[in-house]
This record gives structure tokens, C-alpha cells and sequence, in this order.
């Protein structure tokens, strides 16, 4: 089959690899119907990250299950499934915490599982799924091709951006502000509205984010950054800053520009993916009693509760994809991501 490995800063290439094969007995082989490029795999892409050796790249992904495992009993051939961006089991101590991205048992994709068997990367032709029944959600049936942009959407964007806002504590009436344009900060602040926040500002540079935003629930729309972005937020809300802000883009800067443009008892929630020296100032969220909490999202774990709503048209998260490409186009994929040319690539096999 053909899948897409990584090289190195901005290499990466669509080759041929062996097929995934049924190895552990609570496995399944997913034949991928898409898959896409996450605002993540820019930072090996970029060399933020160091790439070592070539490998496996890809973690969200939506198929059809083609064979299972003898031990599988949840998921049958046939089923259209949507995978989490990492595996689990669902079944130990942390999924059944609602941490399942520390699950004991799972890990990610494109490496081997915990019994040395591989599991494939996403952005490929298929994927051995090492727990079935723990990762995959079956729909009730095979949906739509319209709806595919959005249940893609929950084996990350939206259960990220969902997670930052449940981190923060969004609840009805109270004010937003999202930090990160990218399609995770575009899910929060569907998330945000969704939750029933009666305000809700979008930090966004770009029109075509900003339109996004505004047909997600944003109100308000700020372009500033640094001091200047700080006081705009301010001077909507009090003088004081917002209730909770969702950190969405995981650098030093956007950091600092979420802790300041929260209210002193507010809290901030981030599921941006640090890097760029992005540190937490311990002393100025002691001094304003404004709080973080957040981290990688355990998506398994909300696909359920927002599944319904995507299959009802109530929401529409499938609305971040603004460019799709076939698998053998990956590279310029990539390459749009990076430029800002699209907020995020749908792949087709």
C-alpha cells in the first residue's frame, strides 16, 4: 500500500510499504476513506521538532473496517469507524478517568504497540487499529460524503478544541477568548458556543479564519497581538479581561497572550502543543489568581457526546477543511499548511 513517510525538515513523501496485517487478536484493519494534515506534523515538518530517521506520519483518520481480530467484539467488517488520534483500550484505569490518551495499554500511531506489532500512520491506505473495540467508534451507518469533513474533525480538531474549553470551565454566559486561528482554535470557539458562552472574541489575523470564526459563534474579532492585544481584550470586557481564554496554538508568545488576557480569577485553558520555550510564569498567575489547566486531549473520550450533533447537522466542525487532496498530492498538503494557504488539508486515498 502507499503511505506517507517523513525525511526531515519539509520532506515528506508518499511511498510504498508493506500491508497491515491482523497480529494480536483485538486488532482491525481500516481501510482509510480520509485522512488529513494536523497543525501538529507542522513542527517535524518545519524542523521544529528534529526528525532522526524517516517514518510513519499521521494520526487522524475516518474508514471502513475491513478485517478484525478473533478477539474483537464490538466492531464488525464493514463498519464505518472514526479513529482517536492515538490508541486505547477504553477499558483501564485512565480511559475509565476520561484520560485515554494516557491509556496504559495504547499509544501512537505509526509506531509499534505495546506487543511489537506496528500500527500503522494515518495518512496511508489503511491502519492496523491494535484495540478495536477500545479506539474505534462505529456510526450507525455508513454516512453521507458530505458529513466526512466532520466526523474526521472528531478524531481531533473538535474534541481538542472542545477539551480547552471544558478545561477552562466555558459555561453558559460567560466570556472568550480564543488564542490560535488554526482549526482547533476554530473547534473551541464552536465548543465555546456550543457550552453557551454569551461572548466570544476570535484573536485572528486572517479573513478567511475570521469568517470561520464568525460562522462558529465568534462576536468579536481581534487582529492585535502582545500589549496592544491584551488591552483590546480588555477594553471589551471590564478593563479586567475575559472569564476564560483557550490557549490553541502552543508557543511562548500565544501563551503570555492568553495568562494576560484573562480576568484575575479566570482560568485559561490550553491545549496548544508546546513548543517554542513556551513556560508557565508562576509568579504572575499567583499574583492574579488566574488558573491553567488543560493538555493533550483525551478525544475518545468526548466522541460520543458530540457525534449525535455532527450526524444531526447541529454543529459542523468539517467546515476547518478548506482544501482536500488526494494522498498522492500529501507534500503540497504539507506545504499549504505551513504557508497559511489552507486552515487544514482533507486527504482522499
Amino acid at each position: 500500500m502507499r503511505a506517507t513517510v517523513i525525511y526531515g525538515e519539509r520532506d515528506v513523501r508518499l511511498e510504498k510499504v508493506p500491508d497491515p496485517v491482523l497480529s494480536t487478536g483485538g486488532d482491525a484493519i481500516v481501510r482509510v476513506v480520509a485522512a488529513c494534515v494536523c497543525g501538529s506534523d507542522l513542527w517535524p515538518y518545519r524542523g521544529v521538532s528534529p526528525t532522526t530517521e524517516p517514518h510513519r506520519i499521521g494520526h487522524e483518520f475516518v474508514g471502513i473496517v475491513e478485517e478484525i481480530g478473533s478477539d474483537v467484539s464490538t466492531i464488525k467488517v464493514g463498519d464505518f469507524v472514526i479513529a482517536p488520534f492515538y490508541d486505547c483500550d477504553s477499558t483501564c484505569i485512565n480511559c475509565r478517568n476520561g484520560v485515554s490518551f494516557s491509556c496504559l495499554h495504547g499509544g501512537p500511531w505509526g509506531e509499534n504497540d505495546e506487543m511489537g506489532a506496528f500500527a500503522d500512520g494515518a495518512q496511508g491506505e489503511r491502519v492496523r487499529v491494535p484495540h478495536a473495540d477500545g479506539s474505534l467508534v462505529a456510526t450507525p451507518e455508513v454516512p453521507d460524503d458530505a458529513l466526512i469533513p466532520g466526523l474526521l474533525s472528531l478524531s481531533d480538531v473538535m474534541g481538542t478544541g472542545h477539551h480547552a474549553a471544558v478545561s477552562a470551565g466555558v459555561t453558559v454566559g460567560s466570556t472568550v477568548v480564543v488564542v490560535g486561528d488554526g482549526a482547533v482554535g476554530l473547534c473551541a470557539i464552536l465548543a465555546s458556543k456550543r457550552l453557551g458562552a454569551s461572548r466570544i472574541v476570535a484573536m485572528s489575523r486572517h479573513a478567511d479564519r475570521q469568517a470561520v470564526a464568525r460562522e462558529f459563534g465568534a462576536t468579536d474579532i481581534i487582529e492585535e497581538r502582545g500589549d496592544e492585544g491584551v488591552a483590546a481584550v480588555q477594553a471589551l470586557f471590564d478593563g479586567i479581561g475575559a472569564d476564560f481564554v483557550l490557549e490553541c496554538v502552543g508557543t511562548k508568545e500565544s501563551m503570555d497572550q492568553a495568562i494576560r488576557s484573562t480576568r484575575p480569577g479566570g482560568m485559561v485553558g490550553y491545549v496548544g502543543v508546546p513548543n517554542g520555550g513556551a513556560e508557565l510564569p508562576i509568579r504572575s498567575l499567583f499574583a492574579r489568581n488566574v488558573g491553567v489547566n488543560g493538555g493533550v486531549a483525551s478525544v475518545r473520550n468526548y466522541v460520543d457526546e458530540l457525534l449525535p450533533e455532527v450526524l444531526s447537522g447541529q454543529i459542523n466542525p468539517g467546515r476547518v477543511f478548506d482544501l482536500e487532496l488526494p494522498l498522492s498530492e500529501v507534500a503540497e498538503a504539507y506545504a499549504a499548511m505551513d504557508e497559511r494557504r489552507a486552515i487544514k488539508v482533507l486527504l482522499r486515498p
